[in-house]
């Protein structure tokens, strides 16, 4: 079935200042298996929202309607009190629930407006909260794609990235989402969710066009299903085997492939970044906080290469693995994008592991650096390249996942 998207827009109020037009959202009557759980807020202790329409309070375990708020446009404040949420100055005993928005479905949540419902769960200290948005698939995608992708690019290129930003959604869904109260980040660590402010006419074209489409590739037992279809902004010049960057299984569309493209629509402070330099004693800390099996080393020492992967005839390289050398003689090892994200959990400085270290005394410097991002599976700005040239949607995929195949699943 195709839930169509309604061609009236509406006038909806974004906070108390600020006028947009958006689409009702479709798909609220999807199978539960394409709704999306997206964090937007993480042990937080106060949000501020509002509503352009009349909406509900939900026992989420319980699945009973606590109480129904017309609508006024004023701003409601969450809190905890007394270890229970308090909601407009009304208290619930419920540890979970859903605020329910009615049509044309949409929320606004600390001045960002976005669709669905939203579930607030009370953290075991009772002191503070997490705020999932339930989602559906495509209206999820239309705030993800105008974020991960500027909408003027190229059709085939937004085509290309709808297809996977909906693979890899639903694969992190099946594979961690049950494990725990959301499925995937808002931020780069999954894939950037804008909510509305992300949406535009050719964003929702696209979504469109590419409705329910997914990327399948055949697993080592023989079977066929989705896989993770990472994808990084610049990759440098070659993408990586996601085994050197991330481990775990092997998926045959994410071995790294020859990328002449990117050079040709990256900024170029993206494709070479400059050298950046990071204090030592800074380093060792962040390091030994976020790893604490690294402690027997003491202090970090020193940092090297222990792998690298090579290309181009040795002109291009991604460092993949580290070695670490503490005061107590100790060594360990590292993968290196994990000490990238340690370094700088933003990755806006230390933009990639295609890169040199060098001992610099009081620092370690990180020189020669190419490409923005982990490098694996498609490289966005060589897909807008690719379809400048007039590759299609299906060319593009087939290139930065070798092996893959597209399919519908609804």
């Amino acid at each position: 079935m195709f839930w169509a998207i309604p061609l009236i827009w509406l006038l909806v109020i974004s906070g108390c200042t600020e006028r947009q037009f958006v689409r009702p959202t479709p798909q609220m009557d999807i199978e539960p298996q394409f709704w999306v759980k997206v964090l937007l807020l993480d042990d937080t202790k106060e949000c501020i929202m509002t509503f352009p329409s009349s909406f509900s309070i939900i026992d989420a375990k319980l699945q009973t309607t606590q109480t129904h708020f017309e609508k006024s446009g004023t701003p409601i404040k969450i809190n905890i009190s007394g270890g229970k949420f308090n909601i407009a100055d009304r208290h619930f005993e419920a540890n979970e629930l859903i605020i329910a928005p009615d049509h044309p479905f949409i929320f606004n949540l600390n001045s960002r407006d976005y669709r669905g419902k939203l579930k607030l769960i009370l953290n075991p200290d009772g002191k503070s909260f997490e705020a999932v948005n339930l989602v559906p698939l495509e209206p999820y995608l239309a705030g993800v794609i105008g974020a991960e992708m500027p909408d003027y690019w190229e059709p085939a290129a937004l085509k290309a990235q709808t297809i996977a930003a909906r693979t890899y959604c639903l694969y992190i869904k099946k594979h961690f989402g049950s494990k725990r109260s959301w499925d995937v980040k808002k931020t780069q660590a999954n894939q950037t969710y804008h909510g509305i402010s992300a949406e535009s006419a050719r964003i929702w074209q696209v979504v469109n066009k590419t409705y329910g489409q997914v990327l399948t590739c055949k697993l080592s037992d023989g079977t066929k299903d989705i896989f993770p279809t990472y994808y990084s902004t610049v990759c440098g010049g070659h993408t990586e085997d996601s085994r050197n960057v991330f481990g775990g299984d092997f998926f045959e569309p994410l071995s790294g492939v020859p990328c002449p493209y990117c050079k040709r629509t990256a900024k170029p402070a993206f494709f070479f970044w400059p050298t950046v330099q990071f204090d030592k004693t800074d380093v060792s800390t962040k390091l030994l906080k976020r790893y604490p099996s690294l402690k027997p080393l003491g202090k970090i020492t020193n940092i090297s290469t222990a792998k690298q992967s090579t290309y181009k005839g040795g002109k291009f390289s991604r460092l993949t693995s580290i070695k670490l050398l503490g005061s107590t003689g100790k060594t360990d090892s590292l993968r290196a994008e994990d000490l990238r994200l340690t370094i700088d959990s933003s990755g806006r400085k230390l933009k990639s592991t295609a890169c040199k270290i060098v001992d610099m005394g009081e620092n370690w410097a990180f020189t020669s650096g190419k490409g923005f991002g982990h490098g694996v599976g498609m490289c966005q700005c060589g897909t807008q390249a690719m379809a400048r040239k007039g590759k299609t949607t299906k060319q593009i995929l087939s290139y930065y996942y070798p092996s893959s195949k597209i399919i519908k699943v609804y």
